[in-house]
Formats: structure tokens, sequence, C-alpha cells
């Protein structure tokens, strides 16, 4: 019972409902985990809606770079290049004092000095950099004769795109693209180390791991459980993007379906 206690007390304390004040000594292995866990809510948060959103402009810088037209083409490579060839945590430093030297302008830039939309934002184009370049290569892939055969049935423009180019374009990528969104959820802990800071200790996983360890002296129980709870998500991203796959695959042999891997990335 004192364990279901704890987890009543902090298992939603990350997003500010609950027991207020963290634990100050005789640290349970309960605690350790329901405190961690709630932190995960936000690498979820962010995580999620940085993907969501990513993939949307994702496609449109992809189809952007493919442009023949320069002005389209231009700003989509230089998108791709500024935020793939920088360390992902020098775009959150160099954002958060953007953000906050707009907010000495105008006011309406206060919330973007909190980690739960300029962290957001800076993920969200993070992930729209590389998936864009994912997308692209898998247009430059799609095979000449499909979209022949849609010129031959008379399709051309939106129809042909969305029917022929864009569900083709999908079924290459999402194999890489499965890895951009395992890795973007790995990278959601940087925004710990970031300039963005935590309103009233609501911190994400890291956050809670980094607390025990200071405060036990004791690296190698906090840690791990924070590996675990990473294990799981990346099992379940697994799980839904394998679900997604097989549906874009859904018109192919069962030989000729492309699998979902995980290919971990050692440097980006």
């Amino acid at each position: 019972m004192e364990c279901l206690d704890t987890i009543a007390a902090y298992g939603l304390r990350a997003i500010g409902i609950g027991e207020r004040l963290l634990p100050r000594s005789d640290f349970t292995l309960c605690q350790q985990f329901t405190l961690i866990g709630s932190g995960m809510i936000w690498n979820i948060y962010f995580g999620t809606l940085a993907l969501l959103f990513g993939f949307f402009l994702a496609t449109a810088v992809a189809v952007a770079k493919g442009s023949r037209r320069r002005w389209l083409r231009k700003p989509a490579e230089w998108f791709i290049f500024v935020f793939r060839g920088s360390p992902l945590f020098i775009q959150f430093f160099f954002a958060y004092f953007l953000f906050l030297s707009l907010k000495g302008v105008n006011p309406f830039f206060d919330p973007f000095t909190s980690a739960w939309l300029g962290a957001l934002i800076v993920l969200f184009l993070n992930t729209s950099a590389y998936s864009g370049e994912i997308f692209h290569g898998a247009l430059q892939s799609i095979p000449k004769g499909e979209v022949e055969a849609a010129d031959a049935y008379g399709m051309s423009g939106w129809p042909r795109f969305r029917r022929i180019i864009w569900p083709t374009m999908l079924r290459l990528a999402w194999p890489a693209y499965t890895n951009e969104a395992i890795f973007m959820f790995h990278a959601t802990t940087l925004v710990f180390f970031s300039g963005f800071p935590a309103w009233r200790q609501k911190g994400d996983a890291l956050y809670y791991a980094n607390y025990f360890a200071d405060k036990t002296f004791n690296p190698f129980i906090p840690y791990p459980i924070l590996a675990m709870y990473f294990i799981l998500l990346t099992l379940a991203i697994i799980w839904i993007f394998g679900l997604a796959n097989r549906y874009l695959n859904r018109h192919l042999p069962q030989e000729s379906r492309a699998r979902i891997r995980f290919r971990p990335n050692f440097l980006r």
C-alpha cells in the first residue's frame, strides 16, 4: 500500500498534479520508479509533438528540395544543411538566447523561453531537417515507371502526388524514418541540459534521475531505471511504426516487404 500511495502522490507530479515537494531523504525504489516515470510524460510530449508536426514540414521540405525552382530548392537545402550540420545541443543554446532576446523586445515571446514551447520548437525543426532528407532520398528513389503509369492514366499535379508519389515515398522512407523517430525520443533527454528551465521542478525523466543521483550519490539506480523506461518506449515505437509499415506495404508480397530494423545513430 505504501508504494501505491507513492504512485498516487508522485505519478503525475511532472505535470503539476499531486505532491509538490520532492522527497528529501530515505529514498525508496518505488519513489525513483514513480518520479522518473512521471518525467517520461514530458519526453513523450516533446517527441510526439515534434514528430507529428515535423512530419508535415519534412514532407514540404523534401518536395521543395526536389523542385526545379531555385527559390524553393535553395531554402530547403540550407534548412537541412544548418540543422543537420550543427549539434542539437548548440541549437538549444542559440534558440534559448534568441527567444530570451525577443522576450525583452515583446512579452509575446515569454512562453518561448520555457521548455514546453521553446525546446519543442527546436526539436520540431531538427527532426524536420533529418526527416526531410530521408523523404527527399525516397522521392529520388521512386521508380519512374510508377510516375509514367500515373501520367498514362491522366493524373498530374496534386492527384498524382497524393495517390502515387506520396504513398510510395512513405513506403520507401518508413524504415529509415522509424529510426529517426526513435532517435528523436532519445534526443528529448537533451532538454535537461539546455538553457530552457524546468518550471516549478516539472522536469523530464532525466531531471528526476539526476535529482536522485545527486541526493544519494549513487547513479547506478536512477540511470538504469531511466534506461529501462526508454527501452520500453523504443519497443513501443517499433511496434507502432511496424503497424504503419505493414499498412503501407499491404499490397506487396510478404517476401518483398521492407522490415523495420533498429539501427542506432552513434554519431549525430
